[in-house]
């Protein structure tokens, strides 16, 4: 006698990054039957080791023990050395470690009896009952899909740059950091044509940090280039004699390109690829958490699990313009995120760069900006529309 076949899955979630592994740990428990497939340790499409950050003033979604280090101080370093500091109090910028996150994750699974599926998705195809799921390793169906991979970027969009970027943990042999303080941006490196280069400190003792070289640019760097403009921003930042503990890579695009929903019926993509990405500064963790809160609830209440646009259109817009001047040289974007920093309040600049402000902090941002520039871009966007 033929064994009946199972009914489909609720809902299949492909990969377990910062997207998925959010989604996952608030569906765990809540009665909707659903796998979560992730390629495997060896595989190019596994989510690589990342560094996440978030700020405010309570924990980043329910990942809050897992923060590996915050501070109550932010700096910023301009071209000429001089400085902004500012205390975040009540706030902290708090940092996670991607692994961290997938352990917690996939032991929640675990006690929820949620099956992690270790495979390559190559396919998803509609169904009479949902979408069949199939790939190396893969072969099940589920009424819904949730597609956490990345997506080409789409060309539709007036502007594109990539944050790119290499960060390596070091210890020093002197107490060069100080640990209180995130230094969020230092500009003390060449800046290139239609972009922005800065260095990134996450400092976790007087002695260790990790250090990132990051840029806002078209192209990216040859493993060379990445290495030297490194080593060239810990020489102007005098870190001094150090060992490398560990490295991470990464590019992510900033673009105010819509990107389009998935071509096969019953599948919904998911963070980056659904518009999690701020444009203008290439973070996302705060907007996939509150991504995953929308999903979650829309199946708790029987809703289409249908991700909302977590940018506002006045946020996306200003993101948009800013993008836009940068790459063309309008704008200077060292100077215009000093000039922000200096001249508004910490939380209302890290509120709208985590997208939470309203009309009246974003017209202040606005009139502290160089408005040349702007006008500008605005003026030569209105000549294009009406030509």
């Amino acid at each position: 006698m033929t064994a009946p076949t199972p009914p489909p899955l609720d809902l299949a979630v492909v990969g377990l990054g910062a997207a998925g592994g959010s989604l996952a740990w608030r569906l765990a428990g809540t009665g909707v039957r659903f796998a979560v497939v992730e390629p495997p340790p060896s595989s190019a499409r596994r989510t690589q080791l990342r560094t996440w950050c978030t700020w405010g003033a309570s924990g980043p979604g329910p990942f809050g023990h897992l923060v590996a280090a915050s501070w109550s101080q932010l700096r910023l370093v301009a071209a000429d050395g001089s400085e902004v500091r500012r205390s975040l109090d009540p706030w902290r910028y708090r940092m996670l470690h991607s692994t961290d996150v997938e352990a917690a994750v996939r032991a929640r699974l675990a006690d929820a009896g949620v099956p992690v599926l270790t495979g390559v998705v190559e396919e998803l195809t509609a169904s009479g009952s949902g979408v069949a799921v199939r790939g190396e390793g893969v072969d099940l169906a589920a009424r819904r899909v949730l597609d956490t991979r990345p997506v080409p970027v789409p060309r539709t969009g007036r502007t594109l740059l990539l944050q790119h970027f290499l960060g390596r943990r070091i210890r020093t042999r002197r107490p060069v950091f100080d640990a209180a303080t995130v230094t969020l941006m230092d500009f003390r490196v060449p800046q290139p044509r239609g972009g922005v280069a800065f260095g990134y400190v996450l400092p976790t003792s007087p002695h260790e940090a990790l250090v990132e070289y990051t840029e806002f640019s078209r192209d990216l760097l040859t493993d060379e280039g990445y290495d030297h403009a490194w080593r060239d921003y810990l020489q102007r930042s005098g870190v001094g004699e150090h060992e490398v503990l560990g490295e991470e890579r990464g590019v992510i695009p900033m673009t105010d390109a819509e990107f389009p929903p998935h071509p096969v019926a019953g599948v919904v993509r998911f963070g980056a690829a659904a518009g999690a990405v701020r444009p203008s500064t290439g973070y996302a963790f705060s907007a996939v958490q509150r991504q995953s809160d929308a999903v979650a609830a829309a199946l708790a209440a029987g809703r289409e699990p249908v991700p909302p646009q977590v940018h506002g259109r006045r946020h996306l817009l200003m993101d948009s313009l800013v993008l836009e001047a940068v790459a063309r040289s309008r704008l200077a974007g060292d100077e215009l995120f000093v000039r922000l920093f200096r001249r508004n309040p910490v939380h209302r600049v890290l509120g709208f760069l985590d997208g939470t402000t309203g009309l009246a902090d974003d017209l202040r941002l606005m009139a502290s900006s160089p408005r040349g520039p702007m006008l500008r871009t605005v003026a030569g966007r209105y000549r294009r529309r009406s030509g």
